[in-house]
């Protein structure tokens, strides 16, 4: 009848609780690595809650208050431990524990260790490239601000931020900051202002602490929530030593909470002077400009040619009148010399030419049967050739009678 199992002949609930434990007790003996998040005293006996530091899962442990004394370091919520034991599960209740042996504190070394294989992994990846990063705005609208309940981070984000722009705003979401339970609120809280339109940065803050202390902020999820955030994010973990993996994957990195205040919002009172020089030194320049462009006026006008627009044709007007002088007393110098010129060439035509030989007593002859040639010689005068003869103060017509020649 314990075999059978159908809905008419179901198994009892011991038959299933003791099958079920059966079954659990063949795992044998395992390692388990965790954090501490309670720890419960009893005569003889303590109750742990051991939880997954990178996601929400828990797992019951029980072991002897020898086991807890024998521990190498003291065990507190937030301790990192590994643990030896075998699953073990109760029948009368159900449940199921860690029946442990044997606890080690994981040490420092190896959590750096892992830390610097984690930075290794994610910088292979390009989480760390520079070209990543975004700019934050020159005054942002609304900030978000995850950080611990009443925090003196907190404070000093608050203040620090207020007191150097009045104006700004701010939106805190409270988180913790260490512990088992910080990295699901802060990637609770992250999203929440990663959505919002209206939050132009937002600010991860908390003061220093150890190494332990500071594991939430080397956490693969919420680093790899970071790098996908689009609003711009600030990491302002502890102090300037505290070099969490978020300082590598944030927008930018802060060294205190006080100094991430300063680099999200412009100081009010440093701006306002800012303005007020810059308008000092631009008033000073325009009126230098102003000076310098009157001088440079003032010094085209001192110009003769713009002291005395005039003055320029004047000269000119000197000059054409002087050219124009020498040019008429040069032209009636050659008129007169071709006018003397031409009455002493004129004279030596009269004295040279026909009407003067005629005067003195001589005659030119023509032969008009021959085209009016002059006759040079008897032979251009035949025996009966009519001749036209030219004599000082007329003509006569002739026939040749006889030629005689020269004696």
């Amino acid at each position: 009848m314990a075999d059978a199992n159908s809905a008419e002949e179901p198994w009892p609930v011991r038959t299933v609780s003791r099958k079920i434990g059966d079954w659990i007790h063949q795992l044998g003996q395992v390692w388990v690595e965790g954090q501490i998040t309670q720890l419960s005293r009893r005569p003889g006996i303590c109750f742990i809650t051991l939880r997954d530091p990178a996601a929400d899962f828990s797992l019951q442990i029980t072991c002897k208050s020898d086991v807890i004394d024998r521990s190498p370091v003291p065990l507190t919520d937030g301790t990192r431990v590994v643990m030896c034991g075998r699953p073990s599960f109760y029948y009368n209740r159900g449940t199921l524990s860690l029946q442990v042996t044997e606890i080690r504190a994981v040490g420092i070394g190896e959590l750096l260790a892992r830390i610097e294989r984690l930075r290794q992994l994610l910088s292979a990846e390009g989480l760390f490239d520079p070209r990543r990063k975004r700019p934050l705005p020159f005054l942002p609208q609304g900030i978000g601000l995850i950080s611990g309940r009443a925090s003196a981070a907190s404070r000093d984000v608050l203040s620090v931020a207020q007191g150097r722009w009045p104006g700004v705003r701010i939106v805190v979401r409270d988180a913790p900051v260490q512990g088992p339970s910080a990295v699901p609120r802060i990637l609770e809280e992250l999203k929440i202002l990663d959505d919002d339109p209206a939050i132009d940065v937002i600010v991860i803050a908390r003061g220093g602490g150890s190494v332990e202390d500071l594991l939430p902020f080397s956490d693969e999820e919420l680093l790899r929530a970071v790098s996908a955030c689009t609003t711009p994010v600030i990491s302002a973990i502890g102090h300037e030593p505290d070099t969490p993996l978020l300082d590598l994957v944030a927008d930018l990195r802060a060294a205190t909470p006080t100094d991430a205040a300063k680099r999200m919002v412009p100081d009010v009172g440093a701006e306002l002077a800012g303005i007020a020089g810059m308008r000092r030194r631009s008033a000073g320049a325009l009126r230098n400009w102003v000076q310098r462009e009157a001088h440079r006026v003032d010094g085209l006008r001192a110009r003769p040619v713009l002291a005395d627009p005039l003055s320029l044709v004047d000269a000119h007007e000197v000059r054409v009148e002087r050219c124009r002088t020498d040019l008429r007393r040069d032209i009636s110098r050659r008129v007169e010399s071709e006018s003397h010129r031409h009455e002493h060439l004129a004279a030596r035509l009269a004295t040279l030419g026909p009407s003067q030989t005629l005067a003195r007593g001589y005659a030119i002859v023509q032969n008009l049967d021959d085209g009016s040639r002059v006759a040079r010689e008897v032979a251009d005068l035949p025996d009966g050739a009519r001749v036209r003869i030219r004599v000082a103060d007329g003509a006569v017509r002739a026939t040749v009678a006889e030629q005689e020649g020269t004696p």
